[in-house]
This record gives structure tokens, C-alpha cells and sequence, in this order.
């Protein structure tokens, strides 16, 4: 009886220390993996801090605001980057640049440009009027440099007092359009018609301002203006059938954000009317618009961006710079949408760049 009593006394006492082997092995190894991701963790984010800190410990932090995706300001972009190289400012490694897209909200651009204004960012870049006005906006109070492109009528949208002289925190470049010249690309294609559709956005500055040249300047070239004012992207669809069937004879596109970013919409309510539309730059040529009097904007970005790389070295004050003007273009013609319009290149245009859809792709 004793006998027995006592192995069941050593089976318990054996069996305890069995179960505190084991929980003292499965602490020791969850121990050991929690230490060991920590360890990983902790290196990672150092390794990530240490990145940073080498690659920005001198380095110029700029914010940059593109106010939507459409071809022309992808180009101001590329542009941009170049001339901050040319002078001297490399993304990685003496520059830090945050880009922000606002995809065509003005309420996204006006958070992104108060966001980099908190940051006390160097400068602020901004692609397109939208931007511009929102980083403005943003910066002032601070004093932080605004740089702009893509802007056609900066007085107009009170960026700059005049364009021989900034006189405010903004300086850059302005597209303005070579409107006189794309109403003689027009009539050369179409040698009989009277009525050119113009759809435009109520809200854009650059888009009233351009609308004010075309109208004085269609007499000059027998042409009557019908234009249609949109509000919002909804309204873009509607806005090009509207004019369809006032007649038009064609559609002419102005470097009006919110048309271009919904050009399909135009293209399709012309193309089932069988008329041609003329786009504001190569971008939407090669995207199906039938020709354009277009602005290198990627030369454009790039003066911008030596205005922006003089800005930080000291050289150049924003209140005292001359406001960069493009204003001469290049023909661009889509022969493939000239071709299914049975139109011809007009002969004083058979040296223009010669593209088909999507073959900037």
C-alpha cells in the first residue's frame, strides 16, 4: 500500500516537472522569436531613419501640387525636374521633392499645399492654375515660395501682379496658348466652315481669359464663336452635345483642366456628329484630337524648374522675377483621325509632326 502511494507520488512529482520543462521551453522560444522580430524591426526602421537622414541631411525639401493627370502636366513635370538638375538640384540626393497629385479636386490641392505650408517646405511647385492659386493660398503668410507653370493668365488669377515684375511670393512660366495660330490651323482645315464650339469651365481663370482672345480674334478668320460654360466634370458630356447641336462645325479645347480631363467624352460627342476636335497641345492629339498649334511643355517645366533652382540657391527673388512666357507652338496633327474625317493636311502644315492615336504610348 505504502508502495503505491509512493509511486503515485513520484508519477505526480515527475509529471509536474515534465510540464514546467516544457512551458519554461515554449516561454524561452517565444521569447527568443519576439526578440528576434524585434530585432528585425528595430533594424529596419533604423536602416530606414538612417536613409532618410543621409540622403536629406542637407538636402532642399520641396512640396510640388499637379493638379490632374493629363499629358501637358505630366510634361510641365518631367520638364521641371530637369531644370532644378540643370541647376544643380538632384531629386535623392541634395533634393527632396513631395509630389502630390490633387486628380482634379480643388479641395484635394488646397489640403496638399496647407499640408506643405506646415511643413515649412522651401518652395512649393505647382503644375496648373488650380495649383497655383492653392499653394498661394497656402504659403503667403509664411513667405514660402511659390514656383508655377502651366499657368496661362497668372495676372488674371492673382498670382503675380504684372508679368514684368512678380511682386508677390509667385514666380514661374505661363502657357499662353498661340490662339491666333490655331484659328489659321483651323481654317486651313476647314476652308468652309463658320462655327467653332468652344466648352470651358466657369471656374477656370486661363479658360475666361482665352475664351475673351478667341472671340476677338474669330471675326479676323470668318468664324463665329459658340461657347458653353460647365461647372464640374458632369457636366462635360452634356456640354459637348450641347454645342453638337447648335451646329458647330468643330470643337476647339482650350488647356482647360477639367475638359481635358474628360477629353473622351468631347471626342465621342464629335466623332458621332462627324466633326474634328483641335486640342490645346500634342497630349491630346495623340490622345484623338484631329491638330493643334502646340507648346513644348516639357521645355516649359524645365525653365520653371531653373526658375525654382535659382529661387533656392538665393539667386532669384520671386518678388522681383519676370514671369517665363511660352507662347509659340509646333503643328501637331493626328493623320489617323484626319484620314476617317477625309480631311487633308493643308499644305503650309505637311511639315508638322505627324502622329496617329495612342502612338505616344
Amino acid at each position: 500500500m505504502k508502495n503505491n502511494m509512493l509511486k503515485k507520488v513520484l508519477s505526480v512529482g515527475m509529471a509536474a516537472v515534465i510540464a514546467l520543462s516544457l512551458a519554461g521551453c515554449r516561454s524561452t522560444a517565444s521569447n527568443s522569436t519576439t526578440g528576434t522580430t524585434a530585432a528585425a524591426e528595430t533594424t529596419a526602421a533604423g536602416s530606414s531613419e538612417a536613409g532618410t537622414a543621409e540622403a536629406s541631411a542637407d538636402a532642399k525639401k520641396i512640396g510640388v501640387i499637379q493638379f490632374t493627370t493629363v499629358p501637358s502636366l505630366d510634361n510641365c513635370y518631367t520638364g521641371f525636374v530637369q531644370g532644378l538638375a540643370e541647376e544643380g538640384f538632384v531629386e535623392g540626393e541634395n533634393l527632396t521633392i513631395d509630389f502630390q497629385n490633387a486628380n482634379a479636386e480643388t479641395s484635394t490641392a488646397d489640403t496638399e499645399a496647407q499640408t506643405m505650408a506646415q511643413k515649412k517646405y522651401d518652395l512649393v511647385g505647382a503644375i496648373a492654375t488650380p495649383a497655383a492659386m492653392s499653394a498661394y493660398g497656402a504659403c503667403k503668410a509664411d513667405n514660402i515660395p511659390v514656383v508655377f507653370t502651366a499657368v496661362s493668365d497668372p495676372v488674371s488669377a492673382q498670382l503675380v501682379d504684372s508679368l514684368e515684375k512678380s511682386g508677390t511670393i509667385c514666380a514661374g512660366s505661363s502657357d499662353k496658348l498661340p490662339i491666333e495660330a490655331q484659328l489659321q490651323l483651323i481654317r486651313a482645315f476647314l476652308p468652309d466652315a463658320k462655327k467653332i464650339g468652344i466648352l470651358y469651365t466657369t471656374s477656370e481663370p486661363n479658360s475666361i481669359t482665352d475664351l475673351g482672345i478667341i472671340k476677338e480674334l474669330a471675326p479676323k478668320y470668318d468664324f463665329e464663336i459658340v461657347d458653353q460654360g460647365v461647372t464640374n466634370a458632369s457636366e462635360v458630356v452634356s456640354g459637348a452635345q450641347s454645342l453638337v447641336s447648335k451646329g458647330v462645325d468643330c470643337i476647339n479645347n482650350f488647356t482647360d483642366n477639367n475638359v481635358v480631363n474628360n477629353l473622351p467624352s468631347v471626342l465621342q460627342a464629335a466623332d458621332q456628329a462627324g466633326i474634328p476636335v483641335f486640342g490645346s497641345e500634342e497630349g491630346q492629339v495623340y490622345d484623338g484630337c484631329l491638330a493643334s498649334i502646340s507648346i513644348d511643355y516639357v521645355a516649359l517645366g524645365k525653365e520653371t524648374g531653373k526658375i525654382a533652382g535659382k529661387i533656392l540657391k538665393g539667386e532669384l527673388t520671386p518678388e522681383e522675377s519676370e514671369i517665363y512666357t511660352a507662347s509659340e507652338g509646333t503643328p501637331f496633327i493626328n493623320t489617323e483621325v484626319a484620314e476617317k474625317l477625309s480631311l487633308q493636311v493643308p499644305e503650309d502644315y505637311k511639315n508638322g509632326t505627324m502622329v496617329t492615336t495612342g502612338s505616344n504610348k
